[in-house]
């Protein structure tokens, strides 16, 4: 497989910002959001736990309560599509036993096989210093970070949201009653023409100020 060149990855994450304004006029294509998804599905956490799920919602009426809860927030409705990242709350032996199912099944393996492994997560995750739903969150990050770099490489604008009221996110979305709580936003789609931040130049620390290197 040949992988992307450099100067393109850097290009590309160089051209990305967190996108004020979006063009409501411009949707998304059905096949660059079937990649932006699979990003969603491949990321990796640990021990591929998979503590989340990723709610994509185009549904303007559904977008316009939401926006309500996330202090006005224009991007929250102008946005081609709108993730909100949830994390599995408290999540339980149920919840591995899942995971340890769906390996036996993808791998052609047995459940019997895995208990060894399947004892190990339930010990890790059962007890301190783990607090278990922040280290779901953390897990998200890993997520909405992933989605933000692919959708830069295709040419997506994204805004990452957490100005919002998450109990009333979960409350418009069904959330509680399956277990999920929402944790953060990702607002997809292009760039207006109108947002002022999107030549600014990028301000980052020079690079020996936050790369330490050790040989």
């Amino acid at each position: 497989m040949k992988p992307v060149p450099n100067d393109v990855v850097e290009r590309q994450l160089a051209w990305r910002y967190a996108t004020k304004m979006f063009d409501p006029a411009k949707i998304i294509s059905d096949e660059n959001w079937q990649t932006l998804e699979q990003t969603l599905v491949l990321t990796p956490s640990s021990f591929g736990l998979q503590p989340w799920k990723f709610v994509v919602i185009t549904n303007h009426e559904v977008r316009a309560k939401l926006k309500l809860a996330s202090w006005h927030q224009a991007q929250i409705v102008d946005a081609s599509h709108l993730v909100v990242f949830a994390i599995r709350k408290n999540l339980s032996v149920t919840d591995i036993d899942a995971y340890i199912a769906r390996i036996a099944e993808v791998r052609g393996t047995t459940v019997d096989s895995l208990a060894g492994f399947r004892k190990m997560l339930v010990g890790t995750m059962s007890k301190p210093p783990i607090d278990i739903n922040e280290w779901a969150a953390r897990q998200v990050y890993i997520a909405i970070g992933f989605f933000m770099a692919t959708a830069a490489l295709m040419g997506i604008d994204v805004c990452p949201i957490e100005g919002f009221e998450p109990e009333k996110y979960d409350q418009i979305l069904d959330l509680t009653s399956q277990g999920y709580s929402a944790c953060v936003v990702a607002a997809a789609g292009f760039r207006s023409d109108a947002d002022k931040y999107a030549n600014l130049p990028k301000v980052r620390f020079r690079t020996d100020d936050v790369i330490q290197r050790i040989s």
